[in-house]
């Protein structure tokens, strides 16, 4: 892909490290670039193909450093289908990210809780998930360079790094809950009959992002860990409306102990 290649070669002139975890933070979850080490940033405006973010609560800059001892590269931010961006523009800083030698991948994001026993704050990681998009980022010539035509999907999210999220979860005292999430394209939030349908289908958490990432990830060969941040129950299952200021305002309420996780988790990953 032209347009990867101009991306890597640009990124590299500022940022030079070459780094072993990557990262996508959503929706009020930023805040973990703060405690890098050796920090340096650069916004999304400034890398060809990858557009400004438009949605509040996700800042648009591309940021390394080290984490725990490991070099880290984080999209601080993601870009949706939603905002009018194209696939290819979606996916292209997780490409970039691995371009630059990252083979691990976790991704988070804020969803709306399904299981009842998902309250707001809670931890979920992602052990699968349902593509409701009704997109795939693969569609179209195919790059043997970064991955094979049909890419395998049966263990989108790495089983060792579960049961490593999961061991460190447990030492920290953070309850973290496992299921399957469910990616729509929004922006509208789901009605209660489609939360109906979607628990019916085994979903345990529902929002507009990470599927395509993790489809990209995958078709590149990256081992993918899975945390969501559940901020409210999904439509239906609460009489409080939907709104995107609630959704940050727990998101960042919870950050401290997902930072903590993730945190937690790099380390164990030396």
């Amino acid at each position: 892909m032209v347009q990867l290649e101009e991306s890597v070669l640009l990124v590299r002139k500022t940022i030079t490290t070459a780094p072993r975890v990557a990262l996508v933070l959503g929706s009020g979850l930023g805040g973990l670039c703060d405690v890098f080490d050796a920090r340096v940033a650069l916004p999304y405006a400034a890398i060809p193909g990858l557009p400004s973010a438009t949605v509040h609560g996700h800042a648009g800059q591309l940021v390394a450093g080290r984490l725990e001892g490991v070099d880290v590269i984080a999209m601080q931010g993601r870009l949706h289908p939603y905002e009018g961006h194209s696939l290819a523009a979606v996916v292209l800083g997780v490409r970039l990210m691995l371009k630059l030698g990252a083979t691990t991948l976790i991704v988070t994001n804020a969803s709306g809780g399904i299981d009842p026993q998902l309250g707001p704050g809670s931890l979920l990681a992602i052990t699968d998930h349902i593509n409701l998009t009704g997109q795939n980022c693969l569609v179209g010539p195919n790059d043997p360079e970064l991955g094979p035509r049909f890419s395998d999907m049966s263990a989108a999210y790495d089983p060792e790094l579960l049961a490593l999220a999961s061991e460190v979860a447990g030492e920290q005292g953070v309850p973290l809950a496992r299921g399957v999430y469910a990616g729509v394209l929004g922006p509208s939030y789901e009605t209660p009959a489609e939360v109906r349908m979607l628990r019916v289908l085994g979903a345990s958490a529902v929002g507009m992002s990470t599927v395509q990432e993790v489809i990209a990830a995958r078709h590149m060969g990256a081992s993918v860990l899975g945390i969501s941040c559940v901020t409210n129950p999904a439509a239906g299952l609460s009489a409080v409306p939907l709104n995107h200021a609630d959704v940050e305002a727990t998101a960042r309420a919870s950050a401290e102990k997902l930072t903590n996780l993730v945190r937690g988790v790099v380390a164990r990953l030396v």
